[in-house]
């Protein structure tokens, strides 16, 4: 070919690239970052700019009132990020998933009607690029402090700051910016976080989930510690008394900045809200039955309760109102948590055996009216669930490297925790964990199973209510048919607090949320880096590269048909490990309200959302 041929071609592609570019658009324009006033994890956000208000909120809700929610547990601690409290935070205070945001708010709204997506909030835009390497959040000049100031950039950089090397804060917060290389100021209302090489494309969602403190609240040294002081916030209330471990009064801030704001339209409906602390439950229940300035609402997690209790004469008068909601989200994980940080834990298969022997249908009859479906992964109830699913193509390319781990009926979706008698003493079951056992080298000794090493097979559930005390006595009496000694102790919330933060149990009872968008949070429930963390979720103790590679899988997911093949894979992962023993779920959600309570028409995908309800008159 000829220099001259070889230039005419040269023109010649030139020339086409250039008429694709105009008819089709600049690659890399398209990819080019703007800024936009939503940002979701997988896809574009449902909602338009200029949308008006949530689906599930009322704009038209009436404003006033006095709501009082009743809580079981503590507080003593007014600081939204600290975890040195020998209790914990008062609800309310920040990321409370049911009351809301009430004094401290994050850069963005979080959407109850979509997997995972933010609107606007104190950022009135968000930009990032199409790989996710920084993100920058414009604020809006609107955004003020509850004194009146102005929320700056400044107070955001301050923040990360603070929470990026603190290790008595909330731990995923540091686990969030350590991620993140750089944060600075983009323009006069703007900040801007460039990230590392750590960093995935979830980041940019969960930094926009971040509370903004007040540049001057906090120091290095004050941010680790508890404080009942009331604090300066941006919010929509204010805190107005506090009674450490009794209750705590918010009010309206009659001057809240964003009221008008699309995403906050028809919510935050009262003028004072109360928040009740009760040890027991069964007295939270006599407080609601009251009803004159005593608890509104009760959220009902106890089908025996939810089916015999309410014959008292306000519900046969209509005054109590029982309402079931649907619930798009994943089943909570309800279950016993193995610490496998303890030697006795650390063989899969003995937690598999041990775990075996809890007899559900027993349970379920006697303690819970039949109401309870059984869990068998950890994403139940969602097509984001392994269970009943054969492993797709993608999930057998994601596990090859982890194959030796994951049991066969897991993988082609044939797996489901053993199915009982109910007699609470099924011959079959118990022969199979003792069998179990047996081949692992444990073996009885009178009527005493014991390690392979001699030593007796015994140890001791940590609980705090009386609920989780039932169940757990009903597993242990079936424990002790092959010769294990399970004990059951139940403690206060503050000792119960303590000993789960610190990692000092054998066995306890907790549940984690369901979410249709399990990401980045899966660290420190599972995650290695958060094992030996004080304060962090990951009360089994697991330490497990493979665990670790899957989390970071469904990060980087970009499709959603990717990311739930990638849950899926995760979920197949735990499953083998046998780190919980899955206990039951309600596919819906119960709630008893005074009929003064109301509540809009709409339900979102995530259940029911109490910052959208309202009272319509007062109680006389």
């Amino acid at each position: 070919m000829t220099f001259g041929r070889m230039a005419s071609n040269r023109r010649l592609r030139l020339i086409s690239a250039a008429l694709c570019l105009l008819v089709l658009g600049s690659p890399a324009r398209e990819a080019a970052a703007e800024p936009r006033h939503a940002i979701a994890m997988q896809g574009e956000p449902k909602l338009p700019v200029g949308f008006d208000h949530f689906p599930y909120a009322d704009p038209s809700a009436p404003k006033g009132g006095r709501m009082v929610y009743g809580v079981f547990g503590d507080f003593d601690n007014l600081n939204p990020v600290s975890v040195r409290g020998a209790l914990t935070t008062a609800r309310g205070i920040f990321g409370d998933q049911e009351f809301g945001n009430l004094v401290y708010e994050p850069l963005m709204q979080r959407s109850m009607d979509e997997a995972f997506t933010l609107y606007p909030l104190i950022a009135k835009t968000v930009e990032t690029d199409d790989e996710r390497t920084f993100v920058e959040f414009q604020l809006d000049p609107a955004a003020r402090f509850s004194d009146g100031r102005r929320i700056r950039p400044q107070d955001v950089i301050a923040t990360a700051d603070l929470l990026k090397v603190q290790g008595s804060v909330r731990p995923q917060y540091s686990n969030w910016l350590s991620k993140v290389a750089k944060v600075e100021l983009a323009g006069q209302n703007g900040v801007r976080f460039t990230f590392n090489e750590k960093a995935d494309r979830e980041l940019p969602l969960l930094l926009a989930g971040l509370p903004v403190l007040p540049e001057d609240a906090f120091d290095a040294t004050t941010i680790t510690q508890t404080t009942t002081k009331p604090p300066i916030g941006s919010g929509p209330y204010l805190v107005d008394r506090v009674e450490p471990g009794q209750r705590i009064t918010y009010r309206r801030n009659p001057d809240y900045w964003a009221k008008d704001l699309a995403t906050k339209r028809g919510l935050d409906n009262y003028d004072e809200i109360v928040v009740e602390y009760y040890r027991d439950q069964n007295a939270q229940f006599e407080a609601f039955k009251k009803g004159l300035s005593s608890v509104y609402l009760y959220q009902q997690p106890n089908p025996r309760h939810w089916r015999t209790a309410y014959n008292f004469p306000a519900v046969a008068e209509g005054k109590v109102i029982k309402d079931v909601f649907p619930n798009g989200r994943p089943a909570n994980l309800n279950a016993f948590f193995f610490n496998a940080r303890r030697p006795m834990f650390s063989d899969p298969q003995v937690r598999r055996a041990l775990g075996m022997v809890f007899d559900f249908e027993w349970a379920n009859a006697n303690l819970f009216y039949d109401a309870y479906t059984r869990m068998s992964g950890y994403f139940d109830n969602s097509e984001l669930s392994s269970i009943g699913r054969p492993a797709d193509a993608l999930e057998q390319e994601l596990l090859a490297p982890y194959a030796g781990r994951i049991d066969p009926a897991v993988m082609d979706g044939r797996f489901r925790q053993p199915v009982a008698d109910g007699t609470g003493a099924d011959r079959t079951v118990l022969r199979e964990a003792f069998d179990l056992l047996q081949s692992l080298g444990y073996r009885l000794e009178g009527t005493r199973m014991v390690t392979p090493d001699g030593a007796p097979v015994a140890f001791e559930i940590l609980v705090q209510s009386t609920d989780q005390q039932r169940i757990s006595l009903a597993w242990a009496r079936t424990l002790s048919r092959i010769g294990v000694t399970a004990t059951v102790r139940q403690v206060d919330d503050a000792q119960y607090q303590k000993r789960k933060q610190s990692f000092d149990y054998d066995v306890l009872i907790s549940a984690f949320s369901g979410t249709l968008s399990p990401g980045a949070e899966q660290i420190n429930r599972w995650g290695s880096a958060a094992k030996d963390r004080p304060g962090s979720f990951n009360y089994a103790g697991v330490a497990n590269p493979a665990v670790d590679a899957l989390i970071a899988k469904m990060v980087a997911a970009r499709s959603r048909e990717d990311f739930v093949s990638s849950v899926r894979a995760y979920d197949r992962l735990l499953i083998s490990g046998f780190y919980v023993v899955p206990l039951y779920y309600v596919p819906e959600q119960w709630m008893a309200r005074w009929s003064t309570v109301h509540h809009p028409t709409v339900t979102p995908l995530t259940g029911y959302y109490l910052p959208a309800f309202w009272i319509a008159d007062e109680k006389s």
